[in-house]
């Protein structure tokens, strides 16, 4: 544990920039050197034009994350933020970068995660280049294993895109761009909670910036998102609170928006094709897992649900709930209905915020099940139009959520 505190080390002392590319970390010692290397390469090769800064904004890492991005040589500059020992949260490193892109007049941001194995300089052209050619945000787009980011394939991107009418594929990506005026307005933004500190630090910029009603485009990255994967049925807990939660939370800020949005329409993309196409590594799948913690939620949350959902939706609830492995099916309209009713429910509060979220997670892990079931002998490609179809349900089925909104929990 490094002695001393230092909230910030610029070792040369820069004071105003055109472009930054942001690395978040915590406890990212072992894997921060890496994504660090590519990002100096891609500034070099194609933002030689422009003066430039890395920024690792950190949670005061105990396993000395600072040493080893202050120790990794570049030609690019280097500024390592820190929160205060003890203030952890991907949303609060965020609010050091947001205002130190202020301070140094920035005009483009550029951020990429620090577990990444599979960044290229590429990604940093991909990610950073729309933003001087009038786009103020960037999402990214690679191929992703039909596994790995079940959180956006069953909630994040058919929501966003149901609620903002805006098809943004990862709108929890991680990498991303944001131009310098967008910093502003993320500096200056009241819908900041603790949520947001932490995980669902992506989902509000993301959300934001749809609603800010700027220039939004994603991007292809070229290579598949080779990163610290999981076992969507492994590690949830309060990521999973935090996303969804900020999802729930942000629609009570926009809902004279969303309320009147009909359909949704494709975002411009940027760059052309997917170049050669590596497959991502696979994600294995513990589905007995999945349909116990599903069969779970009915002994544990039984009682929440039932003030939660409607009555039709519980209902089908159960007669899900009779189905063996094999012929397992939660459908999209079904799923849409929780999520809707969640939604709401979350807004009204019958019951403790947090209770709501936990009661939901089985929910999910039986949705997760559905979708691995239906998708098994997909390839990618078919799996990701499957995607597609359930968003188009989503939207199908909004104006239940709409008529639910307006009534509330009765």
């Amino acid at each position: 544990m490094p002695d001393t505190f230092e909230s910030e080390i610029n070792p040369e002392n820069i004071k105003k920039v055109e472009m930054v590319v942001c690395i978040p970390s915590y406890n990212e010692a072992d894997s921060i050197s890496y994504p660090l290397t590519q990002a100096d390469e891609g500034l070099k090769k194609y933002f030689s034009d422009k003066s430039s800064v890395i920024i690792n904004c950190d949670n005061n890492s105990p396993d000395n994350t600072r040493q080893a991005f202050l120790d990794t040589p570049t030609d690019t500059p280097k500024i390592y933020l820190s929160t205060p020992p003890g203030v952890k949260g991907k949303g609060n490193n965020f609010k050091n970068l947001f205002q130190k892109v202020i301070d140094l007049k920035a005009k483009a941001v550029v951020v990429v995660d620090a577990d990444l194995k599979s960044i290229t300089p590429e990604w940093i052209k991909h990610l950073g280049e729309p933003l001087f050619e009038g786009f103020s945000y960037v999402a990214p787009l690679y191929v992703r294993h039909k596994y790995d980011g079940t959180i956006t394939n069953g909630i994040a991107y058919p929501m966003t895109r149901a609620l903002y009418g805006r098809r943004t594929r990862q709108p929890i990506g991680g990498d991303f761009g944001f131009s310098g005026k967008l910093a502003k307005v993320y500096m200056a933004n009241t819908s900041w909670d603790e949520a947001v500190a932490n995980f669902g630090i992506d989902i509000w910029m993301t959300t934001l910036a749809i609603n800010q009603r700027v220039q939004i485009c994603q991007s292809f990255m070229g290579r598949p998102k080779i990163h610290r994967t999981k076992d969507p049925g492994a590690h949830l807990g309060p990521m999973f609170r935090q996303v969804v939660g900020t999802i729930f939370s942000m629609m009570s800020h926009f809902d004279s928006f969303w309320t009147k949005v009909k359909y949704s329409r494709p975002t411009a993309i940027y760059g052309f094709g997917l170049g050669e196409v590596e497959m991502p590594p696979s994600v294995e799948v513990n589905t007995p897992n999945l349909l116990d913690k599903f069969h779970g939620g009915f002994e544990e949350y039984n009682d929440v649900w039932k003030q939660v959902l409607t009555e039709y939706v519980y209902k089908k609830l159960l007669e899900i709930k009779e189905m063996k492995e094999a012929e397992f099916n939660f459908p999209t309209d079904l799923w849409a209905r929780v999520l809707f009713d969640t939604s709401t429910s979350y807004r009204d509060a019958p019951v403790d915020r947090d209770l709501i979220m936990d009661a939901l997670i089985p929910l999910y892990f039986g949705r997760t099940l559905s979708f691995v079931k239906r998708t098994e002998s997909m390839s990618i490609k078919q799996a990701e139009e499957a995607i597609e179809d359930d968003c188009t349900t989503f939207e199908m089925t909004k104006p239940y959520l709409v008529q639910r909104w307006k009534k509330g929990i009765s």
